[in-house]
């Protein structure tokens, strides 16, 4: 990718939902895009994961029931958006969430998401399944949370145990991707499988993290980027040279102090 105009504080969480974002008219498709990341992730299973370490570069491969508009600067329950859903409802007591499911959608390996999907991974951050996280930091989240009910393939309940306006948030949030049911929590670990713009093609600790556009990607256009290429590099002062030296495209606000942005600025004035 060309490092004409590289980017100087972009966050990586930002940049993903952006890349799954609609269309604008000034984008242009392609290109890998070449980024430092400041640690090496335990696993890429996002309900297994607390840190932006993993969340960064894993988000992109999943999806969501719902989320945050990434056009909008502050979240909120008016900011909440479709994303595998394509609608939602409760019903009068407010503790029944009633979601549609998009038809047609595939996870990566070409198997339909279905209404299952949805239902067995939230019986597994329930501790309801037979397959079990080996972490499980969010379960707390889910403490009012009855049953996950499917009524056909496109059509799930969540039922709660007295109201809950907030619990669709919790939904919205980043690390709240759905998992398929036929790929087990140990996979999920190193080689997950999602919905989303990108897939996983490389997955090395302490290396780095390459994904790559996903061809069959069910919102049309999307993503922009053909991949991007995570290197893994702790050190702060090692990032912003190698930024400099032309090495990667962006770097992020993260650990980046007022000397090393000094740096950057005598060193690369082009640096936007």
């Amino acid at each position: 990718m060309t490092r004409k105009l590289p980017t100087l504080g972009a966050s990586a969480a930002l940049l993903l939902a952006l890349l799954a974002a609609e269309p604008a008219s000034a984008q242009k498709a392609g290109g890998v895009l070449r980024m430092y990341h400041f640690d090496s992730p335990a696993s890429l299973s996002l309900h297994e994961e607390v840190t932006f370490a993993a969340l960064g570069p894993a988000m992109g491969l999943f999806n969501n029931l719902v989320m945050f508009d990434q056009h909008v600067a502050q979240a909120s329950f008016d900011s909440i958006v479709p994303d595998l859903a394509t609608e939602w409802s409760w019903d009068p007591s407010k503790t029944e969430l009633h979601f549609s499911l998009h038809q047609g959608v595939k996870w990566h390996d070409g198997r339909p998401l279905t209404a299952s999907d949805v239902k067995c991974t939230w019986d597994t951050l329930l501790g309801k399944s037979n397959e079990k996280f080996r972490l499980n930091p969010r379960k707390a989240w889910y403490q009012n949370l009855e049953e996950v009910t499917v009524k056909d393939d496109y059509e799930v309940t969540f039922r709660l145990k007295r109201p809950q306006p907030s619990f669709i948030a919790l939904l919205a949030s980043g690390w709240s991707a759905v998992y398929p049911c036929h790929v087990p929590p140990r996979e999920m670990r190193t080689q997950p499988i999602g919905t989303g713009p990108f897939k996983l093609v490389e997955f090395k600790p302490n290396e780095g993290i390459k994904v790559r556009r996903n061809p069959q990607y069910w919102k049309k256009g999307l993503p922009y980027l053909d991949g991007i290429d995570y290197t893994i590099i702790k050190n702060p002062s090692t990032r912003v040279l190698a930024f400099i030296a032309g090495k990667f495209d962006m770097t992020t606000p993260y650990n980046l102090t007022i000397p090393l942005m000094r740096d950057i600025q005598s060193q690369a004035p082009d640096a936007i």
